[in-house]
Formats: C-alpha cells, structure tokens, sequence
C-alpha cells in the first residue's frame, strides 16, 4: 500500500472497481436510503434540529468518509447517542428551534471535524481506549432511557421540558392532564406497528413462503409504510387542527454549502462538548467498524477512521449539518445488504438527496408522534440489560462503573455522565494497579515451573524467599511492593535470599527504580541477597542505562528455576541473565 493510498483508501479499491461490484452498492444504497430517510428526520427532531438537517447530514458526509474512510461497509450519518449529546451540549446556550441553536449544532459539527482529524494526524486513536468498554455500554443503555423518555412527550402530545431523567418524569406526570387522545393513538399506534414488523413480520413472512430477501426488505420498509400512512392520516383526519404536532413545511432543495460562523465565543463554548462527542462518536464507530470488518477478514486502520470521521463531520459543517459518527443498525443493514465497497455511501447519499429535491413535501403533515415512535423503537436495542448483568457477575469494580455511568447520566446529564464513567474506570485502575497482585512461589514437583504457594502442593526452600508479581511498577504501587517485602521478611527470619520474579513486569518507571535501590538496601542491611528472574528484555535494556545492576546485592537470572538452583546450592549455578532475550 502507498502513503498516499493509506490517507486515501479509494485509490485502493477503487481500482478493483467493476460492474459486479456495482450492482452490489447499489442495492444496498436502496435499502439503507429506505432506512435512513425515517431516521434522518427523527434523529434531527431528536437533536432539537429541524426535519431538514438529519437528511443534509446523510449526504455529504457519506460522500467525505468513502474518499477517506477505511471500513467497507460502515455507515455514517446522523445516529442516536450523537443526537442526544448535540442537544445536551447546545440546548445549555441557545433555545432549540432558534436560528443561533441551528448554527451552533453546523459549528459543533465542524469542530468535532477538525479535533477527529487532528487526532487522526497525530495518531491518537488509542486515546479511545480511555473509555472502557463497561463505560461506554453504560453510557449507551443510560442514553437510549433517556432518549425514550425524551421521545414521550411527542406521543402523548404534550409540552415538557427537561434534559435529565428526573425532569423529564417531573414534567411527563405535570402534564399528563392535558394530553392529546389523537397524538397518542398515532403514537400508540406506529409503536405497536414497528415492534411488530421488527419481531415478528420476517417470520410470518418466512412461514407463509415469502423469500428471506424479500421478507428483510419489508421489515426495512416497515418506518416509510408508518410515515406514509400517519401522513395520510393527519390529511384525511385533519390532525393539525385536532392538536397534534406536525413536522411542518421541510425546504425542497439542497442545502447550502458554507463556512460556519465560528467566533472565539463559539469556539470557546463548543470546544469541550465536542471533544467528548468526538471520542464518544468514534468509540461507538470503530467497534462496529472492526465488528463488521472482521467478518469478512478485512483491515480497519484506527487512525484513518479518525481522519474519516473527521472529513465526514466537516463536510457536516459545511453542508449545514450536525455531528454523525457510524450508525450500527444501518451498517448492519448495508452489509447484510451485500454492500461492497464505501461507493454505496454515495449512491445512498444520491438518493437522499433526491428525496430533500422531490419528496419532502409530503412530509409536511407527518405527525411528530410518527417520529418519536420511530426513535423509541430504534433506541430499545441501545439498552442491554444482559450486559450489565454479566459485568456485576464478572468484575465488580467495573460494575462500580457501570452504575456510576448510568445514574449520573440520568440525575446530571450526558456529558457529566460519560466524564463520570472515564474518572471512575481510570480510578478504579489505579486502585487495581496500586495494589498489585503478588504470590509467594514455590516449584511444582518433578517440573520447572513455580506456582503460588497458597493453590497448589509446591517444594520451598525456607532460606529462599520467591516471590512473584503480577503487574508492572510504577510510582502508584512502588510503595505497596515496599511494604510488602519487608512485612515478608520479617515474617520469615530464616530466609537468605529473596528473589523477585518478573513474568508480568512490562516496565518499571523512575519511581519505581527508586523502590528497588531501597528494597536492595534494606535487605542488604539485614543480610539478604536481592535477586531477580524472568525479567523481560526491554526492562533489562532500561536496567542498564542505570547503576542500578551494579549496586544489586544478588543477580539476574533467566528462570526462577536457575535462581533458586544457585541460591539454594543444590545443583550447578546457573548463568545470569543476559541484557537482551
């Protein structure tokens, strides 16, 4: 691969291009077109956008990340978790539905754009890594309650306000007396509908001998038939007058292609929540990247899919967009599909764009209801109940920071919910690490190997103290493994030699260097040799750009089996480590 095909991976497969491959996008455009037009809309509603917004932020991006973008099958646009944290992060300073909220959500597009990119440039795509995988499912399944609940208002037919859990219940219960009947069957109604289509349909269509392609296709068509028939329903039934909310007049036509407006005050506002959403956004993208990737034994390249990411949320910018990050239903979608190459993002933008020429007059008496049903039901598969109850049964502390994620996200709000969740995983693996696991080791009969005293039948030595610990030092448990090695010691006053084995030791930092010159001190002063075993070249390497080997009371040893051989006397002393392995 060029450098110049790795920054631009269309010069790859574009090469390889031909009519089989063709014909293979292009139907997969069809359908994710037929799922992303629904889901455009609602998703902008959701975001606090209007209709319009959702399907220009399914056009131009789609068309950056194929010319940048590494997953074959990925789809971007305008997804739900986004949505939510592009109407936390604004609605703190413009009124949703303003001129100034629309131009802040085009801004905020742009500059998570550009924080992607510069993150792509400078490799820093395993800054993800900060958000583990307990946080970001925690994250999620707190978003997607909170989205539902959002959604509630718009069934019922109601004005409530509130951006956490507890104002949203607050304002469902102070409104419930002036709820709207007819908003409420339509909701009521598409909601009942899709949960049908999305359970059971394909199956009843299968068993009446409907084809497994034809029955998916209807499942996907399953949101326009809703849309089709509530707008068809608010003009015969005349619903607008009846009370219930209406998408209203969406503008025919392209949008208009500009710089955002990006004063230092907007810059200075926008600038943490886009950080977030950015390595929120990307977290959630390159997990269903690599996912779907894997399967079909593809490459996905970390640090170009924030290059693409970030491409795509510019062209957002500047096509009056708001933030997208990869969508999983509708990657799921493109790929059962049969989608080839990342061209069915463009021939899936082509067909939005058709759509915002031609047909977006008929969505104007679509009824709100219709939308937020819509969302409902896609936000279901976002809670994963089962995922929590694996973790609580697994690791507890990552539990700690599961539930932390989710109330927090709940009572507070989303971006203090997902800070909440990284602060707690990094102080929970700093707890973890600072207090290291060590065994004191002894060897397994009639073999080589040493294992931990306290699980299995081993032979010790008591002038030989083995002990072995399982992380890597540094300045947060360097004092713990000092503690432990003279309370160790004092308890065994037979002991001659103490050996520390290093299997799991990948690094030792400075202050943990520190901690050995006055571990070796210590027991020098009370008549015990330091030696070391099993030490990995690199830390061996590091080693010796000190004096620390020359000072060592004991040696280096290649096994715990040679150390213990020479040390106890019992067999031919064996050679010591030498500096690489």
């Amino acid at each position: 691969m060029t450098s110049l095909e790795r920054y631009l991976p269309i010069l790859g497969w574009g090469r390889r291009y031909n009519r089989v491959t063709l014909t293979s996008d292009l139907i997969a455009a069809v359908i994710v077109t037929v799922m992303l037009v629904p889901q455009s809309l609602a998703y902008a509603m959701l975001a606090g956008l209007p209709p319009q917004v959702g399907l220009y932020a399914s056009m131009l991006p789609l068309v950056a990340y194929m010319l940048f973008g590494t997953s074959r099958t990925l789809a971007v646009g305008p997804v739900a978790v986004i949505s939510l944290m592009t109407a936390a992060a604004i609605s703190q300073v413009a009124a949703p539905g303003s001129p100034e909220y629309l131009a802040m959500a085009v801004a905020l597009a742009f500059l998570s754009g550009v924080i992607l990119v510069l993150m792509g440039v400078f490799r820093l795509g395993f800054l993800a890594g900060l958000l583990s995988r307990p946080v970001i499912s925690g994250f999620i399944t707190a978003s997607g309650v909170l989205i539902a609940f959002s959604q509630l208002k718009h069934i019922l037919g109601v004005s409530a306000g509130g951006s956490t859990l507890p104002d949203m219940i607050a304002g469902l219960i102070g409104s419930l007396a002036t709820f709207n009947p007819y908003a409420l069957a339509v909701g009521i109604g598409v909601l009942a509908f899709l949960i049908f289509v999305r359970s059971f349909l394909k199956g009843l269509l299968l068993r009446l001998g409907v084809g497994r392609s034809l029955a998916e296709l209807l499942v996907r068509l399953g949101p326009i038939a809703a849309i089709v028939v509530t707008t068809a329903a608010a003009v015969l039934f005349d619903l607008g007058e009846r009370g219930v909310q209406l998408v209203g007049t969406i503008p025919q036509g392209l949008p208009v292609f500009a710089l955002p407006e990006l004063s230092l005050a907007t810059v200075t506002t926008l600038a943490g929540p886009a950080l977030l959403l950015s390595v929120v956004g990307f977290v959630e993208s390159i997990s269903i990247a690599q996912t779907l990737a894997a399967k079909r034994r593809q490459r996905i390249s970390p640090n170009q899919e924030l290059i693409g990411l970030g491409v795509a949320n510019l062209a957002s910018g500047l096509s009056s967009g708001y933030p997208v990050t990869g969508g999983f239903a509708r990657s799921v979608v493109n790929f059962d599909a049969g989608a080839e190459t990342p061209a069915a993002g463009l021939f899936t933008a082509i067909g939005i764009g058709l759509v915002t020429l031609f047909l977006t007059p008929f969505l104007a008496h679509l009824p709100q209801a219709t939308l937020a049903a819509t969302i409902i039901v896609a936000v279901l598969s976002l809670v994963d109940i089962g995922a929590i109850r694996r973790v609580y049964a697994y690791s507890r502390p990552d539990f700690i920071a599961i539930a932390a994620t989710i109330l927090v996200t709940w009572i507070l709000g989303v971006e203090i919910g997902v800070v909440t969740g990284v602060g707690v995983s990094l102080v929970l693996h700093l707890y973890r690490t600072s207090r290291p696991h060590m065994a004191i080791v002894g060897q397994m009969p009639g073999t080589e190997h040493f294992r931990n005293v306290e699980r299995h039948a081993v032979i010790t030595d008591d002038s030989v103290l083995g002990l072995r610990v399982d992380e890597s030092l540094y300045f947060g448990n360097c004092s713990y493994l000092e503690d432990s090695i003279s309370k160790l010691v004092a308890e065994r006053p037979k002991v001659r030699h103490l050996i520390l084995m290093c299997p799991a030791v990948n690094t030792i930092d400075a202050s943990a260097l520190d901690s050995l010159y006055e571990i070796n001190r210590r027991l020098a002063d009370a008549g015990i040799s330091f030696n070391l075993s099993e030490v990995k070249g690199p830390v061996m390497d590091r080693l010796h750009r000190s004096d620390f080997l020359s000072q060592l009371s004991g040696r280096v040893f290649l096994s715990q089996m040679e150390a213990v051989r020479a040390l106890t006397g019992k067999a031919s002393a064996a050679p010591a480590f030498q500096p690489a392995e």
